[in-house]
């Protein structure tokens, strides 16, 4: 991911094409290929993906529907996701599958809590065991454990600093305006704009642009008050 985009402004990119109907064609042949890996699901598991990640049913209510246990919900669930995966083209990989979803949303509303409190621990809970932390401004790229030490570390300077998200979407991906608190001046100040890769009901990549004009793209301001 070279430069983020807002979603409305992604013409904006040379790939692809700013005209209407190129806009229109890749993002039809985006859902086409979801449609598509859907297919590829046997019919007890697509309809667990459907309830579950779709429509953001609880396992429970999944279950009902579908009249077995919860256990059995979670396992078709489990192998539905992997083989749905799998059948994306690359690029639709990199695009969160449903956005604005039940699914996303509560992925993004956990990591966006977890990181305004600073919490590492809770971050990590949000993120795949192989996730990136890359900072393209920096050249910087930081995987797994290395991604969580320099969270901690670094960006939260070990609990003396804080932060708040305000949510947005770039490249067809929940990202958000980040904002470095300054409670003696009672503002936070614009510090870039984070954007998440999702994989499944977690997060397999975090890019911070750290360039704080960005903000502007976005309509977001430069400050806020705290």
């Amino acid at each position: 991911m070279n430069e983020p985009y807002p979603d409305g402004r992604r013409g904006d990119c040379p790939d692809p094409p700013p005209w209407p109907e190129a806009r229109y064609e890749a993002r039809e042949s985006l859902s086409l290929a979801f449609v598509a890996a859907l297919q590829h699901l046997p019919p007890r598991q697509r309809a667990a993906f459907i309830l579950r990640d779709v429509l953001g049913f609880p396992a429970a209510a999944a279950a009902a529907v579908l009249d077995c246990s919860t256990d059995a919900v979670d396992s078709d669930l489990d192998r539905a996701r992997t083989e749905f995966a799998a059948q994306l083209p690359p690029r639709a990989r990199d695009c969160s599958p449903w956005p604005d979803s039940p699914r996303e949303r509560a992925v993004v509303a956990g990591f966006a809590r977890a990181f305004e409190r600073g919490d590492t621990d809770g971050i990590a809970g949000w993120l795949t065991d192989d996730a990136w932390l890359a900072l393209p401004s920096l050249l910087s790229r930081y995987r797994g454990a290395a991604a969580a030490r320099f969270l901690s570390v670094t960006v939260f300077g070990a609990g003396t600093r804080r932060f708040r998200l305000v949510a947005t979407r770039a490249n067809g991906q929940p990202a958000f305006g980040c904002y470095l608190r300054d409670p003696a001046a009672c503002t936070a100040r614009g510090c870039g704009l984070i954007v998440l890769t999702l994989a499944g009901d977690q997060v397999r990549a975090v890019t911070w642009f750290t360039d704080s004009n960005l903000l502007a793209r976005f309509a977001l301001p430069g400050t806020l008050p705290d």
